[in-house]
Order: structure tokens, then sequence, then C-alpha cells
């Protein structure tokens, strides 16, 4: 008889061979996408949203106006996440693929500043939502006031990593343009200064300053972080790759998929800062014709190409790719979420690693109602995006733990800084290069440790001059506060003699100490108030300075006529003064009582600010400190 023969193993194990869609991949993986835990799967699915929607804004030119709404659901710890925004909307055919298929997108091949870059983010939070509850997304999107809305219910099919709809139709939604993303998940909501929803949403407001971002918790409670600014960050613009940055694989490519026909034509269309001279002297170096085709390079040939690019001097990458937050905007969005002492900002030139052009901001914040005991606050962000989590394998952490903070006024056990301090970096990017695909740590790139350790460095310098003039005047503030001490019994006693009121002793405890004074009197006239603010300086030298009035009002007949800022339910107005010694000013404005805050009641105003004078040197005014 014949023998059979069994076949081969390699065949049965070849039978057994199957592709993995990224949607499978990551359904087993959700940890790697931030989904490690029910507080980090809220803030992250959060994120996601709301990155999107403030880039879908930004592109079509519109001030952001974000709903974030969580509510409980059943069984816990089901929440309900909804995200609606006043963007350009989506149209139809897009939906499925922008919520339900990864690494889907318009961003991944375009080389300028973006929150979203792989695709990824907000259809990962549509999967982490269908695999903890079962539940699809439920999308409403509108993009004009004359368009219809469309509403559908989607899922991931993972094993295709593609959307299937379950429901769509078109319904009545109030909004002129806009979309809406309606999720539930398995999370939980905590509240805290640290690592929680408001955490994110108040840092997303400090480096988004034309942003509005409304927060109602499962209580009910409304959180309003109001835009400090109505003036849109500056839109990037997409650059093409840096030869500095390529590598021999993505050469390789290129130069095979190009349409080009001549190797000098495709190295001026296809990267930046090379033109016809320059693109002359690569072809020379390389050894290579520039008009051989493309396509037909040897791998050795593409190898002196390479090494070409490095030889010979290309200018660095262009720069309008990035869109820095600015150093006054940094400023405004600090103190508009955190009340300090003294703030002091910088704006790194750009700088470049692997061809990538990026930027460091950064910021340092003192005092006020920082917690006086412990370490110091670090606030991370990557193309306005804040980084709440792996502080401790983040770039910026490590840059910062370099620096002798002894020498800048602070303590600095175990090797990290301590005090009532706050610090701001912001690195922004076309590529950033993240850790992880949770996009929370930035990788130890040498470039981008110097940069962010230079920044750091450059605030850290004028906080410290600040606390060295704080140290000299501070005798001065104590004979102050010995004189408020003792002043105020007499003149009450005084006072109580002469049957009088007991007067205001700024005026008098300015003189002796020789500061400057700043004095607010309200009149009532017969349509609101009449209000002045009084600056007398006693000093011995000339002082410039900035008056802010933070005010619930609106103001008319102003002398001079002040700038004017609104800062959440407030206006911030503000004059810039100049006195010589012994010189005295008058702001003046009037106050209508009909404007529903006033009424028949006295207005209860709070003292005025002031910003570019010591605070030991002013009477009747809170000092704003800034470098």
């Amino acid at each position: 008889m014949p023998q059979t023969t069994a076949p081969p193993i390699a065949e049965k194990l070849a039978e057994k061979q199957k592709s993995i869609s990224i949607a499978e991949f990551f359904e087993k993986n959700k940890q790697m996408l931030g989904f490690d835990s029910l507080q980090r799967s809220l803030i992250t699915t959060i994120k996601e949203a709301v990155d999107n929607a403030l880039d879908a804004c930004e592109e079509a030119g519109i001030l952001p106006d974000l709903l974030i709404e969580i509510k409980t659901a059943s069984p816990a710890p089901n929440l309900i996440l909804t995200v609606e925004d006043n963007g350009p909307g989506i149209v139809k055919e897009q939906i499925p693929k922008v919520f339900a298929k990864l690494l889907y997108g318009s961003r991944f091949h375009v080389l300028k500043q973006s929150r979203g870059q792989q695709g990824i983010g907000i259809s990962a939070s549509v999967l982490y939502a269908q695999l903890s509850t079962g539940k699809p997304v439920r999308i409403i999107s509108k993009i004009g006031s004359q368009q219809p809305a469309h509403y559908c219910e989607l899922i991931i099919n993972t094993s295709k990593n593609e959307p299937e709809i379950l429901e769509e139709r078109v319904i009545e939604w109030d909004p002129p343009h806009g979309t809406r993303i309606e999720l539930e998940i398995k999370g939980a909501y905590v509240k805290g200064r640290r690592q929680s929803v408001l955490e994110y949403l108040r840092n997303t407001a400090i480096v988004n300053p034309h942003a509005r971002l409304t927060l109602i918790d499962p209580d009910g409670e409304y959180t309003v972080f109001d835009r400090a600014t109505d003036l849109l960050p500056e839109p990037p613009t997409e650059i093409k790759p840096h030869p500095a940055g390529i590598e021999l694989g993505t050469l390789m490519k290129m130069l095979r998929y190009t349409d080009r026909q001549r190797l000098l034509t495709f190295l001026k269309d296809s990267f930046s800062r090379i033109g016809e001279v320059t693109a002359e002297k690569i072809c020379a170096h390389a050894k290579l014709k520039p008009s051989c085709k493309p396509q037909k390079l040897t791998h050795e040939e593409v190898e002196r190409l390479l090494h070409a690019f490095g030889s010979i001097n290309i200018g660095a990458p262009p720069t309008d790719c990035l869109s820095p937050i600015s150093e006054d905007l940094i400023y405004k969005g600090v103190l508009k979420e955190y009340p300090v002492d003294f703030i002091a900002t910088t704006n790194r030139s750009p700088a470049v690693y692997a061809g990538n052009p990026f930027l460091v901001e950064a910021a340092i914040a003192y005092g006020g109602d920082l917690p006086a005991e412990g370490k110091v606050e670090i606030l991370r962000f990557a193309n306005r995006v804040p980084l709440l989590y792996q502080q401790g394998a983040c770039s910026i952490t490590h840059a910062i733990e370099r620096i002798n903070w002894k020498y800048y006024g602070l303590l600095q056990p175990g090797g990290f800084p301590a005090g009532p301090c706050a610090i701001l970096v912001h690195v922004a990017s076309t590529n950033v290069p993240f850790t992880s695909e949770s996009k929370n740590a930035i990788a130890d790139v040498p470039e981008i440790l110097s940069e962010v350790e230079n920044a750091v460095r450059t605030v850290s310098g004028r906080l410290k001059k600040y606390l060295g003039k704080r140290e000299l005047l501070s005798k001065r503030k104590e004979k102050e506060n010995l004189i408020k001490r003792v002043l105020p019994r007499l003149a009450a006693k005084v006072s109580d003699i002469l049957e009088r009121d007991t007067p205001n002793i700024d005026p008098v405890v300015a003189r002796i100490m020789g500061n400057l004074l700043v004095k607010r009197s309200v009149r009532r006239n017969e349509n609101g108030f009449d209000v002045e603010i009084r600056i007398e300086n006693h000093t011995n030298t000339a002082q410039s300075l900035k008056v802010h009035d933070l005010i619930p009002y609106e103001i008319e007949s102003a002398e001079p006529e002040p700038r004017k800022a609104p800062i959440g339910d407030r206006f911030d107005y503000l004059w810039e003064v100049s006195l010589r010694s012994g010189e005295r000013a008058s702001l003046t404005y009037t106050i209508e009582a009909g404007d529903g805050k006033g009424g028949d009641e006295e207005v209860s105003l709070p003292a005025p600010m002031v910003e570019g004078v010591p605070a030991e040197l002013v009477t009747g005014a809170k000092v704003l400190g800034r470098g």
C-alpha cells in the first residue's frame, strides 16, 4: 500500500496566520491609548473630543464655544458624556469615518502644528465606549444655518476597522452649525486640583485663551472658563518635509513613487528650503545628474543623495507652520486661572530636531493662592493640549530637574523644586515626539530638553530678581505694618475726642513711607456714580505703572479713556500712568445705575490693581507682579 505523508507543520501553522486590524489591536490594548482607569478614561475621552472641536473651530476661523456635560447613568459607574461645539460641522458622508474608523483623518500627512495628528483620538474614545458599555456613539452635525442637521448612531466593526451605521436621520437642531457627540462610557468623575476633568479644562483654558469652555458636572454644577481674548491664533501654514529629517527608507519611498521625471525637479518640489541652486549643489555632491530619473536611482545612489543632504548647507525649516500662544496671552491665561503675585513669561526662537520645527514657551508664577508647601506645580503642554499624566517620563520634567533651583531662590528637596510656584512649559511642533500613543509625555530629544531648560532658566532668572527685591523691601513692609497698627488706634481716639468719623489713613501711610498712593472714591450722582482713582507719587523717583480696574460694570465718560478687555463676567479697564516724584494723576469715569447692577444701593468696587511697581512701594492697591 502506498504510504500517506502528513502535511508539513509549516502548512498547518500558515493556515492560522491572518491580518489584524488596528481597531482589533487597540480593542485588546486600550491602555496604550490612555484608557487604563475609570478616572483617566473619562479625562481621555473628554480630551479627544475637545481637541477635535478646537481644531475644527480654529481651521474654520470660528471662536470656539464648547459645552462639556457629564451625567450619571445606570448601572454605575456608567457616565453619559456630551461635547458640543460651534464649529463648521462635518459633512454627512464623512461622519462615520471621522468617528468610527481608526487612523482616518486629514492631518497625518500635513506638516503643520495641530492637536490631532494620527486620526486615532476620537475614534478610540468611541471604541472605548463600545467596549465598556456596549453602547453606540450618537452624533449630530450641521454645516450651515440653511442645511439640515444629520443624526446618526455608530459602532466600529473592529475586525474590519470600519464604521457601522445603526441609525441615521435628519432632525431639527437649533444651532446654525456645529457638532454634538454623546458617548456612554464607564468612568469616574473626581473633583480636585490634579488629574481631574476640572484641572484639564482649566489648563486647556490657559493655553487656549480664545476659547470659552463650559462644564456641567454630574451634580449639575456649572463652571465656565471664559475667553481672555477675542483674537484667534494665527493659523499655521503647511510646509514640505525638510531634508535634514529624512531617513533612508523614507527617501527611497519618495523617489520610487514621485511623478517628477528629473531629480532636480524632485528635490525642488518635495522639500522645503531647496531651490534650484541648492538642488544643483546636492546633485553635484552626490555625483548624480540633475536630469536623471528619480525612480531609477540605485540603493547606493540614494545613500549618496542622503549623505549630500547632511553635507550641503541647507537653511532651517520655515516656522510659519507653528502657532505659538505668545507671551502676552500666556500671561493673561495664567492670571485668569491662578491669582498670583508674580508672573514671568518667555518665548524661545524656533529650533529644529530631526528636521521638525519646534519652539518652546514658558512661564513661571509665584505666590498668591499657590500652596506654600510641597513641590512646585508643573503645567505641561504640547500643541496647546495639557499633559496630565506620566509627568515623571516627560522631557519637560527632566529639563526642570536639571536646574539648580537653590540658585533661583527655591528649595530643592530630592532634586525637585518646592515652594509657592507654578512652572508652565508649552512645546509647539509639527511632530511632537510623544513616548506613547496616549500622548501624555514628550520624549527626551536632546534639542527639546535644551530648549525647555533654557526657557525655564530665563523666566527663573526674573523670579530670582523679584525675590531679591522683595527681600530688600521686606523691612519697609514691616515698618509700614507697624505704622498701620499704631495709626488706626491713634486716629480712632482722636476721632472719638473730636466726635468725627475715623479717616482713611492710607494717604498718611503713603507719605510717611514714601510710597505710591492709589485711592478710589465713589460719589452718587443723579444717574449713577462718579468714580475717581487718584494716584500720588510720594517716592523719590519717577514711576511708570499700569492701573487695572477689574469691575463688573460698563463705564462711561472716562477721562482719560482706558483700554478695555472682557475677562469672564468682568471688564479689565487699563490705564498707563507715568508720574514724576511728587506728581499726581486722576482717572475718572461714571457708572450708570440703570445697568441693572447699581440700583438704588451703593456700588461695591474692589481695590484697583497696579502693575510694574514693587508691592512694597504701593499703598491702597493690589500689585500684580510680572517679569
